[in-house]
């Protein structure tokens, strides 16, 4: 894929700027239209996306419809249904000393946007906050990743069949057209990535003191307590984890077993994992592979931090690795220490619950936590923590309500979005103060004649 020439990149931001400066993408009626025709192309190009899905991550057509198409339709439906609620200006209360003023809370775009996204799940995290870019009324400068080729393609069809690049423009390529985005002038950067990169981001973005929300990662503690029904706990459990071959930025990424649950939690696992793939998970449609050669390598060394109790197989020539769980893990060694974005989990034990939160919380905050327990017990658990998102008894799903914020805590992340909050979050909540001129009360002026009056009041 060819990268994206500066001079490209510098032109359209200048003509997305005069662009935004005419009003037209404040127009409600303009960001609607816009959300239809987005609407529009998605389901055109359905079929091409989701054959270039099979062809950068071996992804059937049904994880492809269910984790990205299906939830990227079904946001851009959610904002085009309520927007107008969402950005209708709201009257607030004025207080006495702004009589006889009244005071409103206006939603405004913020202006020009850049959005980076990865390449796990290229569609969903680049037209995910897309959406919420148009519904604000910003113009937006697109980034997908180079890693996967074909989705990106694609998706630069998807846009330029429907948006003038004045308006919505992609650009294609490797680190130096991030770097060169990244020099850039934008009234918000929104990224979705590593904390590594995340930081690299947050430091570009500072020196334009530029507003940006942040999607990481992070390592997901799954807590597996004595009083959770093992078996639903670790189909739903194994489920999450080879969703995407464990690509996943809110995958579990390590299991906290109570100690006197761990046998029967492995031969549960080894019962699910069969269910989901049957005998021979290599040759099964459904189970993604490693994005790229360096992806794969890199996890696959990840095997050799423990002893794979689990699965533990692995195929060089198609970047296959087994659903696995490792235990005898040293807390210390780089599988707990660094995101995995791997079909493995490392498996620690733990005697008392108090022993596991602990263990938790002496960790940066991760982007998600699954507690899988009786319901008072994982409340305590959740209680005692803290995490971009959470599951009781479930992995993954919490991503599927359009009404929850997304995003992370801490080292996970910064900002949420979906929903209203993705509007949101492209915007500025700016205050306004209306004062009529009829009445013009001598209060407040100098030399202050009324002070001891306005004091008892005030």
């Amino acid at each position: 894929m060819e990268n994206t020439k500066p001079e490209y990149i510098i032109s359209t931001l200048e003509k997305q700027k005069m662009f935004f400066a005419t009003q037209t993408t404040k127009n409600l009626s303009y960001r609607k239209e816009a959300l239809k025709k987005l609407l529009r192309s998605v389901e055109e190009h359905e079929q091409l996306l989701a054959q270039a899905l099979w062809e950068d991550l071996h992804k059937s057509y049904e994880e492809a419809y269910l984790t990205e198409i299906s939830l990227v339709k079904a946001e851009i439906k959610n904002h085009i249904r309520h927007l107008r609620k969402w950005t209708k200006p709201q009257c607030k209360l004025s207080p006495l000393a702004l009589f006889p003023s009244s005071s409103k809370i206006v939603t405004e775009p913020l202006g020009n946007a850049l959005i980076m996204a990865p390449w796990n799940y290229p569609f969903l995290l680049l037209f995910g906050p897309l959406i919420g870019a148009i519904s604000a009324g910003c113009c937006a400068m697109l980034k997908p990743s180079p890693y996967v080729p074909h989705v990106s393609t694609v998706m630069q069809k998807m846009i330029e069949s429907v948006f003038p690049s004045e308006y919505i423009a992609v650009c294609q390529g490797n680190r130096e057209v991030n770097t060169c985005l990244l020099e850039q002038k934008f009234d918000i950067i929104f990224f979705t990535g590593s904390p590594a990169l995340g930081k690299i981001v947050m430091t570009a973005a500072a020196k334009n003191l530029t507003p940006v929300v942040l999607e990481l990662g992070g390592k997901s503690p799954c807590i597996v307590h004595s009083d959770a029904d093992i078996q639903t706990a670790a189909k739903r459990i194994a489920w999450g984890k080879c969703l995407n071959a464990g690509q996943t930025c809110i995958a579990p990424d390590y299991l906290l077993v109570q100690e006197n649950m761990k046998d029967a939690f492995i031969e549960a696992f080894k019962k699910a994992i069969n269910e989901l793939y049957k005998d021979d998970i290599k040759e099964n449609r459904h189970f993604v592979r490693l994005v790229t050669d360096k992806a794969y390598s890199r996890v696959k060394q990840y095997l050799s931090d423990g002893n794979a109790v689990v699965g533990g197989h692995f195929d060089d020539n198609q970047r296959f690795i087994e659903p696995t769980i490792l235990e005898n893990v040293s807390p210390e060694s780089p599988v707990m220490q660094e995101e995995i974005f791997g079909p493995i989990l490392p498996l620690l034990t733990y005697k008392t619950l108090d022993e596991a939160i602990t263990f938790i919380n002496k960790r940066p905050k991760p982007l998600a936590l699954y507690a899988f327990a009786k319901k008072s017990t994982a409340k305590a658990i959740i209680h005692q923590t803290s995490s971009g998102g959470a599951c009781i008894n479930d992995t993954i799903m919490h991503i599927v309500n359009h009404s929850l914020p997304f995003g992370g805590v801490g080292n996970s992340g910064l900002g949420k979005y979906h929903g209203k909050l993705s509007v949101d979050a492209f915007s500025n909540k700016r205050s306004l103060v209306t004062t009529p001129t009829l009445i013009d009360l001598p209060v407040r002026y100098m030399p202050y004649k009324f002070f001891a009056l306005m004091k008892k009041i005030l």
